[in-house]
């Protein structure tokens, strides 16, 4: 098998070739067809503090992989050679994180704990399995499993980037008045394709709106604040985006108007399979396939902020 391997931070991913995975008790083994390219591949290159991460270094990393299962291990059931399946990034019995604890999906093989597993629908491609198992299931999780969306309710989603997209376009299939804020002007035209109701290039902007739930996929502390400002009374503000390590926060506004924040990070099995269910639904988010040989250059131009959307790896036979 190939494979990107990550050694260091600041060490560029090197192709290497290693023997191919076998699978254990309770592990499946892949041939990747799609892997979704993530900024936080780009920070683990750049950045020292995520080392503390990646435990099984140098390892292949790349956590948004879909593929087709060609070897079982005792004791897997639900699945079977042959199957199409998307790997949700950690595993939701053990913690342990594909690309992070153990080899991931910057590869043309992989192995991964079945209890990963999600079934691809047939309809829903490959490209379309990877990119659902993070940046889709990650914003699923905070939109509907964290910040409970439900037809109706009016939603601000600040950050219309690669998370923040695909939580715009699943709000408004699934009935929800959306408004959207981004202070890049091609982000506010992407939200007016995708139906948002209204798109702000500022938070403060939606007190004139006061909805019921915000979802901040940015992340930058003033975002954050003034989301807590401008929700209706009661209402939820999730964050997810991790612009900035800390920020402060407006206490009386917070109290006085019995505003609830959380905090949402990952997802599990059950959020691939729910974003599954919108590619179903007509979900049709930006991607961009690159060749499997291209994952060096592709986080390269992630690096530069070239891509709009999401990158996705693909290998074709």
């Amino acid at each position: 098998m190939k494979g990107w391997q990550f050694t260091k931070t600041h060490v560029a991913p090197k192709l290497i070739e290693k023997e191919d995975p076998k699978a254990k008790k309770g592990w499946v083994v892949i041939d990747v067809k799609a892997a979704g390219l993530c900024h936080s591949d780009v920070a683990a290159l750049e950045q020292e503090s995520w080392m503390s991460l990646i435990n099984a270094a140098p390892c292949i990393f790349g956590h948004e992989c879909a593929g087709v299962i060609t070897e079982i291990g005792s004791g897997v059931k639900g699945f079977k050679v042959g199957d199409r399946v998307g790997v949700c990034p950690i595993d939701p019995k053990t913690g342990l994180a594909v690309g992070y604890d153990y080899d991931g999906g910057y590869a043309t093989k992989c192995c991964v704990p079945a209890s990963c597993l999600v079934h691809i629908p047939d309809k829903v491609s490959f490209m379309q399995g990877a990119a659902a198992t993070d940046a889709g299931a990650t914003s699923y999780h905070a939109l509907f499993t964290i910040g409970e969306a439900k037809k109706g309710m009016k939603v601000g989603i600040i950050g219309i980037g690669g998370l923040g997209q695909f939580a715009a376009r699943m709000a408004v299939i699934e009935g929800c008045e959306v408004y959207a804020v981004d202070t890049n002007p091609d982000a506010r035209s992407l939200a007016k394709k995708i139906g948002c109701t209204k798109v702000f290039d500022n938070t403060k902007k939606l007190e004139k709106v006061k909805p019921d739930l915000i979802v901040d996929y940015a992340g930058f502390g003033t975002t954050t604040r003034d989301a807590t400002a401008a929700v209706k009374k009661g209402g939820t503000v999730v964050l997810v985006g991790m612009g900035v390590p800390t920020f402060e926060l407006d206490t009386i506004t917070m109290i006085t108007n019995q505003v609830r924040l959380l905090g949402s990070v990952g997802s599990i099995p059950e959020d691939v399979a729910g974003v599954y269910d919108f590619f179903m639904k007509g979900l049709n988010p930006e991607l961009k396939s690159i060749p499997f040989e291209d994952i060096d250059k592709g986080l390269k131009q992630l690096k530069k902020g070239k891509i709009k959307g999401r990158l996705v790896a693909e290998i074709k036979e």
